[in-house]
């Protein structure tokens, strides 16, 4: 099944909602005008689907494969990745020093979403590998960087992400790799790692593996993890490879989905102890390590977006050729499908949710930019804890809706949504790890409440609140225009869904504390509820602008019109959630923890 990059849309956030004008103006990033951007992600566009989007279903069908320690890759994979990589698309957000395209986050946002959508396996090689980039970009010493960063951008070599192991899943207090120090500046290392994607593949000439261990003086916890750079080859100090290092790939998993992305089970020092450095100081490796997470939960959500937008094409484009049944309007025959009320129900709400979604993210990118670049100390502080609050919603957010929107993909489809040939389900298949990954959703809510909203009193939460009702009287302003009908309801409902998110941000942090369990029982609706009100903020920000280009008389008609018409959909039946996910919330925790555990 074909995928196009929605550009046109893509550049509608960029420019209208993410604010390119004022990022392109920041220390580091003028390049990024809004002529560049613009043949940036069209080219992105063009080489995502033209050669990344056909190894998609032949990936799936024939996905990659191990073999007495080696895997072989899904067919097209290797001389795609070679493209990818020889054409610059790692490094579009990482340093020129180090051979990257030094573009800002708002501009390597879309590029990750036409990756992932075009196609979630392959895309993942990339996510670890900029996982990897950005923590020894942060963490990795001089000599690390110039060793290490230059061979990942150019795609010469690829990066991994080792935490979890057979025993110790989400909880790395209970991690167990050990790495002992041998006097001279390394370390030997000996531990099994699990679901560790692109753990081996045969696209690169070496994979560097971060990898999470104890030194034998750590202290017990989370405290005394360590990170450690473990090559599968040796590097020498030229840069060259040097000896297989003591890690094996001993199997992949066999997966319901991503099956073209091997997940590999690595044991290290079989075989006398794998050779690994330190990365920064004994004991911060979970601090660094937080920094590839961070940066793989934005990516992972981002793939939620990507995916979503290619189950609702696909879902589309059956809608508008499958004829069954006569119009309830009355017809002379059976018409498409796409006419019956319900089938534009579900694709109205995979498209609006979808948009929410992207709008959600490509903003938050901005104040990441803007917490990096911008000369102002307070304003880069400010703008990251604004998107520090942000990462986990749109983590979250966007791959719980991905998994609504493949499944209503499938339901479009009907009966021939179970088929594989149609590739409806492969998306549904795909989307089921996206609220796994780096963290399951409860994961990303616990983070929400505990660090994002209790520590600060929820003034970071409150604060974007308080911009939300900015938008609500800018609607209000402008509801007597053409379209007046469309705006008030919008604002109706933004408004209703800034005080069920005021309200829930009040109840957390007043009973974080007395009522722990009871505040957590409703962590995972809180961060659903914020995704909610926050992609409808966008929505209802898109509005207001398609609605001012509409009175001006601007750019294209339909396309404007398209926008109020899917933002007044969100408004109607996705905002609208949000008074009962309050109660649910705030109410509702008695239900939940109502049995004992015996009872169960």
């Amino acid at each position: 099944m074909s995928y196009n990059a929605p550009l046109k849309d893509m550049l509608f956030v960029v420019n209208e909602l993410a604010g390119l004008a004022a990022i392109g103006q920041l220390p580091g990033c003028e390049d990024a005008t809004p002529d560049t951007v613009e043949a940036v992600l069209e080219e992105n566009a063009c080489f995502c689907g033209e050669v990344i989007a056909p190894l998609n279903h032949a990936g799936d069908k024939e996905p990659s494969f191990w073999r007495d320690g080696q895997v072989t890759m899904a067919k097209g994979f290797k001389e795609a990745f070679r493209g990818f990589a020889d054409a610059g698309w790692q490094g579009v957000q990482h340093p020129t020093q180090y051979g990257g395209q030094g573009l800002p986050k708002l501009v390597a946002a879309p590029c990750m979403e036409m990756l992932h959508g075009a196609n979630l396996s392959f895309a993942l090689v990339a996510l670890l590998t900029d996982g990897a980039i950005e923590a020894l970009l942060t963490a990795g010493t001089e000599a690390q960087k110039t060793r290490f960063i230059e061979p990942l951008i150019s795609g010469q070599w690829t990066g991994t992400m080792n935490l979890t192991e057979p025993q110790a899943g989400s909880d790395l207090a209970a991690v167990r790799t050990r790495a002992v120090p041998q006097g001279d500046g390394t370390y030997r290392v000996h531990g099994t790692k699990i679901f560790i994607t692109y753990g081996e593949h045969d696209m690169a000439e070496n994979i560097i593996h971060l990898v999470l261990a104890r030194t034998p003086d750590a202290p017990p916890g989370v405290k005394g993890i360590s990170l450690f750079i473990v090559p599968k080859f040796l590097v020498n100090e030229d840069g060259s490879l040097g000896e297989r290092n003591d890690v094996q790939c001993v199997s992949i998993e066999h997966k319901l989905g991503i099956k073209a992305s091997p997940t590999a089970v690595l044991q290290f020092g079989d075989h006398g102890g794998a050779i690994g450095t330190l990365v920064g100081e004994e004991n911060r490796g979970l601090e660094y390590m937080f920094i590839m997470m961070n940066a793989a939960r934005f990516g992972v959500g981002m793939e939620g977006v990507g995916l979503a937008e290619h189950a609702y094409q696909g879902a589309v484009a059956y809608a508008r050729d499958r004829v069954q049944s006569r119009d309830l309007a009355g017809s002379s025959g059976p018409v498409a499908i796409i006419n019956h009320p319900d089938v534009r129900r579900m694709l109205m709400s995979m498209r609006s949710q979808t948009e929410a979604a992207r709008a959600l993210a490509y903003v938050g990118a901005a104040h990441s930019d803007l917490a990096h670049h911008h000369p102002d100390e307070s304003v880069r502080r400010d703008n990251l804890a604004i998107y520090e609050y942000l990462v986990p919603v749109i983590k979250g957010w966007s791959t719980e809706m991905s998994e609504n929107v493949a499944r209503d993909g499938v339901q479009v489809h009907g009966g021939m949504g179970f088929i594989e040939e149609t590739g409806a389900a492969q998306h549904y298949r795909d989307a089921k790890i996206l609220t796994i990954y780096e963290g399951t959703t409860a994961i990303q809510a616990n983070d929400l409440v505990g660090r994002k909203t209790v520590r600060d009193g929820g003034a970071v939460a409150q604060a974007i609140i308080a911009r939300v009702r900015e938008t609500e009287v800018a609607l209000a302003e402008r509801q007597d225009g053409v379209d007046g009908g469309d705006l008030a309801a919008i604002r109706r409902q933004l408004a209703a869904g800034s005080d069920a998110l005021g309200a829930v941000v009040d109840f957390v942090v007043a009973n974080a504390r007395s009522d722990v369990k009871g505040v957590f029982a409703g962590s995972v609706p809180y961060l659903k509820l914020a995704g909610i009100v926050l992609g409808g903020w966008q929505m209802a920000r898109a509005a207001l602008v398609a609605q001012q280009k509409l009175d001006a008389g601007e750019g294209d008609a339909a396309f404007y019109r398209a926008k109020i018409g899917t933002a007044r959909f969100f408004a109607d039946h996705i905002l609208a959630q949000a008074a009962g996910m309050r109660h649910a919330i705030v109410e509702g925790s008695a239900g939940v923890l109502a049995l004992y555990v015996d009872q169960f």
